[in-house]
């Protein structure tokens, strides 16, 4: 008798990181508003994800979905997205924080006079 599943066509799957990776994007791009800390953080997660899963995709295409690569892709758009504002904002903090000093952010009438 022989074994016949070595001959079976396999599945297809989906990528293991995809749906995080646009989660971590989509998340990312909401984070840059909570002083930009999430954001990045975020970002650089589903980065660091999307390039292990590039890695996988690119040695054996023929294993993974297409639809998951896809949702891997806009994920890591939507990381970009979610990087570029946060890195500015955190940019404007500390720059807030060097001229108008510490106490700006805990009181922001004092930053508007200082303005």
């Amino acid at each position: 008798m022989q074994d016949t599943s070595l001959f079976a066509p396999q599945s297809q799957q989906p990528l293991p990181n995809a749906s995080a990776v646009l989660a971590l994007g989509i998340v990312s791009i909401v984070g840059c508003c909570c002083y930009g800390i999430p954001g990045v953080v975020c970002s650089i997660v589903a980065l660091v994800l999307y390039g292990k899963d590039v890695r996988l995709y690119s040695e054996n295409p023929e294993l993974y979905t297409i639809s998951s690569y896809n949702n891997l892709k806009t994920g890591r758009i939507c990381a970009l997205i979610g990087l570029i504002p946060s890195i500015l904002f955190l940019l404007f903090l500390i720059f807030a924080i060097v001229t108008a000093g510490f106490s700006m952010l805990t009181n922001p009438q004092e930053f508007f006079e200082r303005i």
